[in-house]
């Protein structure tokens, strides 16, 4: 009955039916968002908001959007605006924002394609779930990564058996100096961000082994989180002018004494299948690279390795070690090249095209919420100081 709907709902969908897309919040990543959505045949841009006054309007005359509304003194009033007959938004704000956002736009009958991370909260990230599930709209989470050819090789991998049962995983990385303390240190701030590395680029590294396993249900984490250099102003002054450097608005004082997040997070993870996850991130850190991610299975083990900074691939070559007619050796697979479109395009077009469908949302949130839950089990487990259950209920 299920599938004959879904069916239904793709032969009479209008494929080339003209989407009408609203921003929620024009910072940084928003650029991104608005160059995909241009390049995207059958999309138009007719809204545009954000808190600090004049930014949303700056921001689409950057890109020649002149047509569009941005006199919003939030999202709530584009949102209620009927004239723009909006068919979808991206949330593009800081982290603390994102749940409160995404329900309003599915609230209000939208479409939402929502930045990651999925949450701060466990909690929020469930009653998203369910208001979700109610609106019977699109959600999709902003994991582009998935698109890469590469990423895509490390689950046919996985999948076919290659390594056998897959038992023990090793994941994560970062950067050696790159805390982001740029404009108006939203990355840093508790009341902003909530959460730092493992928000920003661990939930990307997490993605990429759990979404090769099948996204396997956690069980347990123990988990530690510290922030040592974000919180020494000779660090931050260190990095200024560098590519995570601030831009002199706030001195080196003031952004220490605002951190207020994990510049290094690690977990260890019990999941269910008996596989253990070993997982860490750096924004900073006194070391080259945090390792290679190491996927070890009963017939073989893929070795995955690290970039300098975490770039949406891989860092070079995956190799498996694996017995061929009983000698023991290794297979080097050769980096594989993307097509003409980047996987941020393929991030905005699977999500149009899910939405003008009624398919699939390209990256679920029944998916992420186990991302998440490691995440957020990490910073209560490190709280504590100790193990703890990870209990999502059945929606």
């Amino acid at each position: 009955m299920a599938t004959t709907e879904k069916k239904s709902n793709v032969e009479n969908a209008d494929l080339n039916k003209v989407m009408r897309v609203g921003i929620i919040g024009c910072g940084s990543i928003a650029h991104s968002h608005i160059q995909a959505y241009k390049a995207a045949p059958n999309v138009e841009i007719v809204a545009a908001c954000d808190l600090v006054e004049g930014r949303a309007k700056a921001l689409l005359e950057e890109y020649g959007i002149e047509k569009a509304k941005t006199n919003y003194r939030n999202h709530l009033e584009m949102l209620e605006d009927k004239s723009l007959k909006l068919d979808a938004v991206s949330v593009c704000t800081y982290n603390r924002q994102h749940v409160p956002c995404a329900i309003a736009a599915l609230e209000h009958g939208c479409h939402v394609l929502l930045e990651k991370p999925l949450c701060v909260t466990i909690e929020e990230g469930i009653e998203l779930m369910k208001v979700e599930k109610k609106s019977g709209k699109i959600l999709s989470i902003g994991f582009q990564p998935r698109f890469d050819e590469n990423m895509k090789m490390i689950k046919k991998i996985v999948e076919s058996g290659e390594l056998g049962k897959v038992y023990y995983v090793q994941t994560g990385g970062g950067r050696r100096r790159g805390i982001p303390v740029g404009h108006e240190a939203s990355f840093i701030r508790d009341d902003t961000a909530g959460m730092g590395a493992m928000a920003d680029i661990g939930c990307y590294s997490l993605d990429m082994v759990l979404n090769a396993l099948g996204y396997p249900k956690p069980l347990t984490v123990s988990g530690y989180q510290s922030s040592f250099f974000g919180r020494d102003p000779k660090y931050i002054e260190y990095v200024k002018g560098t590519a995570y450097g601030y831009d002199g608005t706030e001195t080196a004082e003031e952004l220490a004494e605002a951190f207020g997040v994990d510049d290094f997070a690690a977990g260890f993870v019990r999941l269910e299948g008996d596989i253990v996850l070993d997982f860490r991130i750096s924004w900073a850190m006194n070391m080259d690279t945090a390792g290679d991610t190491l996927i070890l299975g009963t017939k073989g083990g893929l070795r995955i390795p690290s970039t300098e900074c975490w770039n949406g691939t891989v860092g070079g070559p995956l190799k498996i070690y694996h017995e061929v007619a009983g000698l023991q050796t290794v297979t080097e697979l050769p980096i594989l090249k993307n097509g003409n479109l980047s996987y941020w395009d393929h991030k905005i077009r699977t999500f149009l095209d899910a939405a003008r469908t009624g398919g699939k949302a390209p990256v679920p949130i029944d998916q992420i919420i186990y991302n998440q839950a490691i995440i957020s089990g990490i910073v209560e487990s490190s709280r504590l100081g100790h193990e703890i259950e990870i209990n999502i209920p059945e929606l």
